[in-house]
């Protein structure tokens, strides 16, 4: 009689067999989103314009012969020049340099503060969505509560008492009260999440709850807090901008573009040099930072409805190139 059993299968066999497949897969996905963000015009002018900011924000500290504290003595308030290519404030600093080093810290506290906000949003959305009860009515408690609470007024009230703790304290501020609204859609998400399929089949393998999010549920998420981390960045620039402003954000001798703009804002018509620099960083920054959003969600979203557009729009273009080309030939086949 033959012998039928069948031997079984060594996991990490199939594991390991499949993870050159695998590979290929999220290669062909991330060229293919890529090539789709650059098709949509405006998130290439974005893409270009940002990097093109954050080359200014930290090489032109380096390529600048002047440090951003740094007093020339010899010009004060002189517009922009060879020797100062932003011109000088009041006081003989030189503006390139200010700027540059206003834009740097700018957008390391956005981009600080949107990873952190990003990533508690999306930890605990997930894990209120996933395991529901009680964790569900805590966390969104805790969530509703913050959003009631005035941050502005909080940030406020907090940060003159810790002027020396330096810049990070601001970013765990801003971070505190930036990540609810994020957290609410990633529980919303997940919930449809956890129903699916390779969800119920990881959960009846055995396979931890905490291990399912992460592996399971938050890469099925991944495309929105894309996008919403980028968005993040323009938002959390802008609140910093808006706190250091009204004098409760970066503290002197350090500089940000909200502490230059509320510096200079008086000198807006008789020394412009000394206010639309940084102004139009920031204006040009968070417009760039929004176009990249925006060709984000059509790159990670097919049934996004500006990317059918588009593609409708590039259709039509094309079927109107090749009726002009089928005309043209027409007459000069009846001229001839």
């Amino acid at each position: 009689m033959t012998d039928t059993r069948i031997e079984p299968v060594d996991p990490t066999l199939v594991a390991r067999s499949d993870t050159p497949a695998r590979a290929t897969r999220q290669n062909n996905r991330l060229a293919q989103t890529v090539r789709r963000l650059f098709m949509n015009r405006g998130a290439a002018i974005g893409t270009v314009v940002v990097l093109l900011l954050f080359a200014f924000a930290f090489i032109g500290p380096l390529v600048s012969p002047w440090q951003y504290s740094q007093i020339d003595y010899t010009a004060f308030t002189r517009p922009p020049s060879a020797a100062h290519w932003f011109g000088t404030n009041g006081i003989g600093q030189d503006v390139f340099a200010q700027t540059a080093r206003g834009m740097q810290k700018s957008l390391l506290i956005g981009l600080l503060v949107a990873v952190f906000s990003t990533a508690i949003a999306a930890i605990t959305g997930a894990a209120a969505g996933y395991f529901g009860g009680w964790v569900d009515r805590l966390v969104m408690f805790f969530v509703d509560m913050l959003l009631v609470l005035p941050s502005f007024l909080i940030i406020a009230i907090i940060s003159p008492r810790i002027q020396n703790a330096g810049w990070i304290v601001l970013v765990v501020l801003i971070t505190v009260f930036g990540w609810m609204i994020t957290a609410r859609v990633v529980r919303s998400m997940t919930l449809s999440v956890k129903e699916r399929e390779f969800v119920r089949a990881a959960r009846y393998m055995g396979i931890g709850p905490f291990r399912i999010i992460f592996r399971h549920v938050l890469p099925n998420v991944a495309s929105f807090l894309i996008i919403d981390g980028t968005i993040q960045v323009a938002t959390a620039v802008l609140g910093e901008t808006t706190l250091s402003y009204f004098g409760f954000g970066v503290q002197a001798p350090d500089v940000s573009l909200g502490t230059l703009i509320a510096q200079n804002q008086d000198n807006a018509l008789t020394s412009p040099w000394l206010f639309y620099f940084a102004a139009g960083a920031l204006v040009v920054f968070a417009i760039a930072a929004n176009l990249i959003g925006d060709g984000l969600r059509d790159a990670l979203d097919p049934t996004s409805t500006t990317g059918k557009r588009q593609k409708r729009n590039r259709r039509r273009d094309q079927n109107q190139a090749a009726v002009d080309v089928a005309a043209l030939n027409t007459q000069a086949g009846a001229g001839a």
